[in-house]
């Protein structure tokens, strides 16, 4: 799985004063929580683009004063009118613990809808998933082979070894829809018929 390194100082202050301060130096704060103690921590704005403007999901091996920690990302707070980034927090991931994580969904195989002159519509790009960490992984394959017409796959189709899904299992994650042309084709077909007689 892709991860990220991010070299991190110890934040010893809080309040608004001290993070203004870290902001003036290009600095964002952070918390990494879910291990033993709450680490306070900041780092350069840049060390965190990559995890934070990416569809992807990588780990983040953040050290601070010598420790790694493990973590993947949780919360991420922006300037409303800046759209600067003010605050980001990790969770550290601790093997027996499970975690709660959004892993992204991987489209696969060409439908049969498609192939039968449908359009494919996906509905969804992600799904929250509660495991442990050992089982988090890049994304999540979706075969969409057998997909036909007018057909929808729903969450509960979503083959997530190891995994409880968080989402609702009804919710529609990608359909087949009919495009105009097919519906054109459709309509016609009877008139044609009825002309035969």
């Amino acid at each position: 799985m892709k991860s990220i390194t991010i070299e991190g100082q110890l934040r010893t202050e809080s309040g608004k004063k001290a993070t203004r301060q870290l902001r003036s130096q290009k600095l964002v704060p952070g918390v990494i929580y879910g291990g033993n103690t709450e680490v306070n921590f900041a780092a350069l704005s840049t060390a965190f683009k990559s995890i934070v403007y990416t569809p992807e999901f990588m780990l983040a091996l953040i050290t601070v004063e010598g420790k790694t920690y493990r973590c993947i990302l949780k919360d991420l707070q922006f300037h409303k009118v800046t759209d600067e980034l003010l605050h980001v927090d990790f969770l550290e991931l601790v093997e027996d613990k499970k975690v709660i994580a959004t892993l992204p969904l991987k489209y696969m195989g060409t439908p049969a809808g498609v192939k039968a002159g449908g359009k494919l519509v996906t509905k969804m790009k992600a799904i929250k998933v509660k495991t442990y960490p050992k089982y988090l992984k890049e994304f999540i394959e979706v075969d969409l082979s057998n997909l036909q017409l007018n057909e929808n796959l729903r969450v509960e189709n979503i083959i997530a070894d190891n995994m409880e899904v968080m989402n609702s299992p009804r919710i529609p994650i990608a359909t087949i829809a009919m495009t105009r042309a097919l519906k054109q084709e459709e309509a016609a077909a009877p008139k044609a018929a009825k002309g035969k007689k």
